[in-house]
């Protein structure tokens, strides 16, 4: 039973981390091909989806894109959930 939760906390935790690396590649400009845009969109075929729940939501505000930190907050919430209802 412990080695369900740390599992389940850790695939939490990486797709907390995955959001934030999205995130901070897409500031970076994409150059039509290469590693980096590739590992760039695979990590948003992963994310993209949660994101866009977000977005429908929450609109940019100043030009400034804010789901990213509302979906992780809410991530959050849901790992808590889910550990009250595993212990």
């Amino acid at each position: 039973m412990l080695n369900l939760v740390v599992l389940i906390q850790r695939l939490f935790n990486i797709y907390e981390v995955l959001i934030v690396v999205w995130c901070l590649m897409s500031w970076i400009p994409m150059r039509g091909g290469g590693l980096l845009d590739d590992i760039r969109g695979a990590i948003g075929i992963l994310v993209e989806p949660y994101l866009g729940l977000f977005r429908r939501f929450i609109p940019p505000l100043g030009g400034v894109d804010f789901s990213p930190v509302v979906a992780i907050l809410a991530l959050g919430i849901i790992e808590r959930l889910v550990f009250s209802l595993i212990l």
